[in-house]
């Protein structure tokens, strides 16, 4: 159910902000939604997984609270990032 290392480091790849970067807020946002989709297509078949469903609703949460930093320092840069990820508005 967790994405895989490939994944994880293309991501890392796609949304670094500097060479080496892996713990800036688009890194950590682009992440959580990949295993926030990844685990949506889970419950599409597993319907009563609420185990799994408890982590999710987790990681919404943790990437609401980061999504809500990246607005509060800089507006363009959560402009970007939710347009590129694809996410509301």
């Amino acid at each position: 159910m967790s994405i895989t290392a490939e994944e994880k480091n293309r991501l890392i790849k796609e949304f670094a902000t500097k060479e080496g970067d892996t713990g800036s807020p688009e890194v950590q946002i682009a992440i959580l939604t990949s295993r926030i989709n990844t685990l949506t297509e889970h419950f599409k078949s597993h319907k009563k997984d609420n185990h799994s469903r408890r982590g999710l609703l987790k990681m919404v949460a943790q990437r609401r609270k980061l999504l809500d930093y990246t607005r509060g320092n800089d507006e363009a840069r959560y402009q970007d990032l939710i347009q590129r990820l694809g996410i509301r508005r």
